[in-house]
């Protein structure tokens, strides 16, 4: 599944999407950015409600996919400029951590 088909099949909000086609192959949860950068992968969805310029640090050292705002997290105007400049897909929804987690499971 690509990014822009994750965005597309759970209604999700476009931040970013410098690069739609790339592919996710998992997902990982956190807001404890040492945590995430030793545990998420390469190609996974990052679900999280930190919204700092330092999503983007963590984002481009784990090569993640896309970063996955929760809980109707929307990014400050540092953390979009930041996201656009590294070509970092930036999405966002409503729902809970949980229920993103679990709808992104089912789909992959």
């Amino acid at each position: 599944m690509t990014v822009s088909e994750l965005q597309e099949r759970l209604a999700l909000t476009v931040f970013t999407l410098p690069d739609p086609e790339r592919e996710v192959v998992g997902g990982y949860a956190g807001d404890l950015l040492s945590w995430v950068m030793g545990n998420a992968r390469q190609g996974h969805v990052w679900l999280t409600i930190m919204s700092s310029v330092n999503v983007c640090a963590v984002a481009v050292l784990t090569d993640v996919a896309c970063v996955l705002l929760t809980e109707g997290v929307v990014p400050d105007g540092d953390l979009l400029a930041r996201a656009a400049a590294q070509g970092i897909n930036l999405l966002g929804t409503g729902g809970t951590t949980f229920d993103t987690a679990a709808a992104l499971h089912a789909l992959l």
